[in-house]
């Protein structure tokens, strides 16, 4: 008789729903989480020091300004990537989180775990209303209606003197939890730590349910979505809430962490950073977020290592350094648009794809 040769399964194959909406499918993938989890929890706050001494800057504070960042990065990849509505005024939505939580815990006497939320609650509050053009306005159009967002609560910022200290800016105190206070960076990065992977975990379960598929539809096809019943406005302004809360909960830790708030943090340049994070990580992934906020909080730190190398040789390279910042941020959006449109996310899935299927790339 003839025998037929059994070929050898390769790939996952799932028999339900359950199973290939995993988020960790793989036994594999759950070490490596693992691993990761121990590093970040352990690993890094120890060799932080050891490291700062090699780098010539400060890790452990770098770590933290990454977390605070990458949870006001989810948001807007949230409405940016996944609902497709520009915004040019989250910087000035962090401000609001930041002055927020500032103001209850310093004037009204808040705690501060019930300041953060409420700051989170406030923004996301005042994002909306700024989210209504929304139902009329796209693209461009959009992005110069939040535009005017940005200068109009920078405005308020600076000249509403009695709440906000205006050009002098508001002092604020360390966070406490039950009389113990975060007086020191690492202890204060544990909390940015939890924060940042909750934050993480929500957004990639929103986008498992209904309403994150309905997001997404409203970006892709959002004539077909209002055909298929979406309410195109109540999801787009959703969006813009959900957004808003992050970035207002990145402000209010941004705020007691830096012990100051000032309009002068909240400037159009951070909402075009923000803007820049989720490009160059990668629009619509959520580890575009991650990626996009490490690469722009380390790239100063990366181009002041030539300009100190240079230093000895052209004494104003300092100054050149710093004049062209701007446009060196501007040059790498350029060169990621054209060379990487998906992001750091995508070029990450390449090579994760190609070593799984390793020596069979194909």
């Amino acid at each position: 008789m003839r025998k037929v040769a059994h070929s050898m399964p390769t790939g996952l194959f799932h028999s339900t729903y359950q199973d290939d909406e995993k988020i960790f499918q793989t036994v594999w993938l759950k070490c490596w989480m693992g691993g990761l989890l121990l590093f970040l929890f352990v690993g890094l706050p120890f060799m932080a020091p050891s490291l700062s001494g090699i780098f010539g800057f400060s890790v452990q504070h770098m770590a933290n300004m990454i977390g605070i960042f990458i949870i006001g990065a989810h948001g807007l990849n949230l409405l940016t990537g996944y609902t497709g509505q520009i915004s040019l005024g989250h910087g000035a939505f962090m401000g609001v989180g930041a002055y927020t939580s500032g103001i209850l815990f310093m004037k009204a006497g808040w705690p501060f775990w019930l300041s953060l939320p409420a700051a989170g609650l406030v923004t996301a509050g005042v994002g909306m209303i700024f989210g209504v053009p929304s139902l009329r306005l796209r693209g461009l159009y959009l992005a110069i209606a939040t535009m005017a967002a940005q200068f109009i609560i920078d405005y308020a910022m600076r000249n509403w003197t009695s709440l906000t200290g205006g050009s002098g800016g508001l002092n604020v105190d360390r966070p406490s939890f039950f009389g113990f206070t975060l007086d020191t960076d690492v202890h204060y990065y544990y909390l940015i730590l939890i924060l940042a992977i909750v934050s993480t975990v929500f957004l990639k379960n929103l986008l498992r349910t209904k309403t994150g598929r309905a997001m997404v539809a409203v970006r892709d096809r959002y004539l077909s979505a209002e055909i298929m019943g979406v309410n195109l406005f109540k999801y787009r302004l959703l969006a813009f809430g959900i957004s808003s809360f992050y970035v207002g909960v990145a402000g209010g830790l941004f705020a007691h962490y830096n012990l100051v708030v000032s309009d002068e943090h909240f400037t159009m340049w951070l909402s075009i950073q923000y803007l820049a994070m989720v490009i160059i990580g990668g629009l619509g992934h959520v580890l575009g977020g991650i990626f996009g906020t490490i690469f722009m909080v380390l790239l100063p730190e990366v181009l002041r290592i030539p300009a100190e190398i240079l230093g000895n040789i052209y004494p104003n390279i300092f100054a050149i350094f710093g004049t062209l910042r701007e446009l060196v941020f501007g040059l790498v959006i350029i060169l990621f648009l054209i060379f990487e449109p998906d992001g750091l996310a995508a070029r990450w899935q390449t090579i994760r794809s190609y070593w799984r299927l390793w020596p069979f790339s194909y």
